[in-house]
């Protein structure tokens, strides 16, 4: 079965050597690769676990409803789905690929929408967006009248921030970390942040200020080695 999908990988690609579709043709064989291993799509997956857990994953924290020994299962299936998905209406594939583990566990610590978490850059939400309750609308990711492939909170009060451009996240969480503290209240506050978003002057500055803060607020560091290129 790998083999006759990787000789389809092959094909497609040798067809489309000009440099303009290389990347398309590599999508589109993604996609007929996957549809010839009968892939399920994340939906599938939930449904299949309904038996298990009597729920689906249809809003936020959802994911804490789920045996722990599915979540390994559902990690491979959110990859396939995004892969599918991504091919088909374009968006950032690599970037959400990496971060689909970190971004489970988080769900797993936080009582959204509550708790806060603030994306850098925010390219690298889709697993969020699917883990509260967006998977249906990934049809039109990056489409016109379509889901945003960033944060937004117009779309979910489960999006912290409109965010969209590197090195925001650890002054934004600031932010709201203090914000939550002249309120007196006691939820939690994540910055995600890459290494390549890091080297941004306004990530330092905000660290210097989070220094100071002396409160409750999470940074994670996703150290991938990547910016938009080798960091």
């Amino acid at each position: 079965s790998y083999q006759k999908a990787f000789e389809e990988i092959r094909s497609i690609v040798s067809h489309r050597r000009d440099a303009l579709y290389h990347q398309q043709a590599i999508n589109e064989a993604l996609v007929t690769a996957l549809d010839f291993m009968r892939i399920p799509s994340t939906t599938e997956l939930v449904t299949a676990l309904k038996s298990k857990d009597k729920e689906q994953i249809k809003e936020a924290n959802d994911i804490k409803l789920i045996d722990p020994s599915e979540y390994r299962e559902l990690a491979r299936e959110i990859r396939r789905f995004l892969v599918r998905k991504v091919s088909r209406t374009g968006g950032h594939l690599a970037s959400n690929l990496g971060v689909v583990e970190l971004t489970m566990a988080m769900h797993l610590c936080c009582d959204l929408p509550e708790d806060k978490i603030v994306w850098d850059v925010g390219h690298q939400c889709y697993t969020h967006k699917i883990l509260t309750g967006r998977q249906d609308a990934f049809d039109s990711l990056r489409q016109y009248g379509g889901m945003s492939g960033f944060p937004k909170r117009g779309e979910s009060e489960c999006d912290a921030m409109d965010t969209g451009h590197s090195s925001t996240s650890i002054s934004a969480a600031l932010g709201l970390a203090k914000a939550r503290d002249l309120q007196g209240r006691h939820n939690k506050i994540f910055a995600v942040i890459g290494d390549g978003a890091l080297s941004g002057g306004m990530a330092y500055e905000a660290l210097n200020n989070a220094a100071r803060l002396r409160s409750n607020m999470i940074i994670v560091l996703n150290d991938n080695q990547m910016s938009i290129s080798k960091n």
